[in-house]
């Protein structure tokens, strides 16, 4: 299979601290869907925001859909990360635009048209069941609705690969099980998923491999149930 991510020796350290990121290697395959869990502080955050490049590694190569990110110079970051679909544990909407209006808000910026917006905002909406809902503001909307919308401005833009970090944090556990279940139903038509999460009894029963992260270090092979029993 093609690779989507491929993390080769990776290694990162802030300025006056230890390394958060110790000598981490892993690939995942195109239309892979994977969660990774840890403590706080354990560095998923950060290896998320290398994928993003939104920070550059100390040492090692990265290599996200056949780009690899140590030569991709600053001014093709914004072109790199029209390939991903980023998604925080805050939904970062904006309070006084419509859902619509945010979901476009990616489409916008890469030249669209009008015509080919309307379709796939609604589309977008509709897989993540807030159709009815496209003319609310953030505000009106319940936290597991913002997350919606949210994953709907991903997924909107057809990315290769989506990064999810910490997307239940906020919600409460049923609304927090919708989501894994909407991540889900992208993987099964192709979209790569990388997903970090606190929320183990969650992912117990998903058909997904579990990496842990500790102490920046990174550790294959686990199950939901070892992750679980390592956290508790």
């Amino acid at each position: 299979m093609t690779e989507i991510i491929r993390f080769q020796r990776v290694a990162q350290r802030y300025p006056g601290a230890d390394e958060v990121l110790r000598d981490i290697s892993f690939t995942v395959e195109q239309g892979q869907m994977v969660f990774l869990t840890g403590p706080s502080g354990a560095g998923k955050t950060t290896l998320f925001k290398l994928i993003a490049l939104l920070a550059r590694p100390s040492r090692g190569d990265i290599v996200v859909d056949g780009v690899n990110l140590v030569s991709v110079r600053h001014g093709r970051i914004p072109a790199y990360r029209r390939k991903l679909g980023l998604i925080f544990q805050n939904p970062h909407l904006l309070p006084e635009r419509t859902v619509f209006d945010n979901v476009a808000l990616p489409l916008l910026i890469r030249g669209h048209s009008g015509a080919d917006i309307g379709r796939r905002v609604r589309a977008a909406l509709d897989a993540v069941g807030l159709l009815g809902r496209e003319r609310a503001y953030p505000p009106m909307l319940s936290g597991g609705e913002q997350q919606r919308a949210s994953i709907a401005r991903a997924v909107v833009t057809r990315p290769a690969l989506l990064l999810a970090d910490e997307p239940t944090g906020n919600l409460d556990p049923a609304m927090a099980a919708e989501v894994m279940q909407l991540f889900l139903r992208f993987n099964a038509v192709g979209v790569s998923v990388l997903v970090a999460s606190h929320a183990i009894g969650l992912i117990h029963d998903l058909p997904c491999p579990v990496w842990r992260l500790d102490k920046g270090r990174l550790r294959h092979g686990a199950t939901a149930a070892t992750a679980e029993q390592a956290d508790g």
